[in-house]
């Protein structure tokens, strides 16, 4: 179902934990009903697998977005798209933010993407930054997320067994869903290999600056 109407490349972002991937599910939800026809993209979800998941336990199968693909083509093999769901935005390539744009202005698709602002380091990924300045509409998420201190939180500090870090690479994912639908194999003997623990944690400014994460009792 086609609307006579004007297609937008929308941008909604925030920090973890205010609802992103709730909310392009329920975009999904509203189009769909609706007659429309569109196809959700994400790139490493949490839940490391082809899927958007929330924190709230809503999930929906998806289209894993690899650095190779083509956006543009991917609809062309998909005919009658409508809309594209696009959860984590952020991780794309800057050249499939411009092919976001070239399938709104060109063909008519409405285009709604989610994703953080800014990586553990404060640091804007540069698929969001294209995303500033291509898309028609930004949108801050309101969910309020809180610092442990209780002030609005606005940045993600990586968390690396237990120490904030600020050097590695731009994009490590953590805070997974382990899979249990399998069981773990059995330890080689005599061989200990350990993977560093990686977990983010949202902060307001000024403790993000600090690199204070609440462990201690008191705080000003």
């Amino acid at each position: 179902m086609q609307f006579n109407r004007v297609s937008q490349l929308r941008f909604f972002y925030g920090p973890m934990d205010c609802g992103k991937s709730t909310l392009a599910l329920q975009m999904n939800y509203n189009h769909h009903r609706q007659g429309r026809r569109g196809l959700v993209l994400t790139k490493h979800d949490r839940s490391g697998g082809p899927q958007v998941t929330s924190r709230i336990g809503l999930g929906l199968e998806a289209i894993e977005v690899t650095d190779s693909m083509d956006l543009i083509e991917l609809v062309k093999l998909n005919d009658g798209v409508d809309y594209l769901i696009c959860d984590e935005a952020c991780f794309y390539s800057v050249e499939q933010i411009e092919q976001l744009a070239d399938l709104v202005d060109q063909q008519g698709v409405d285009v709604y993407a989610f994703g953080l602002a800014s990586d553990f380091r404060s640091v804007m990924f540069p698929a969001a930054q294209r995303l500033f300045e291509l898309a028609d509409e930004v949108c801050r998420l309101q969910v309020e997320v809180l610092c442990w201190c209780g002030r609005a939180g606005q940045l993600n500090a990586r968390i690396v067994d237990g120490v904030m870090v600020r050097t590695g690479e731009q994009v490590v994912i953590g805070d997974t869903v382990p899979d249990t639908s399998e069981p773990a194999p059995a330890p080689l003997p005599d061989l200990e290999i350990s993977q560093p623990e990686v977990r983010y944690q949202v902060l307001c400014r000024r403790h993000h600056r600090e690199g204070n994460l609440g462990l201690s009792p008191a705080w000003e």
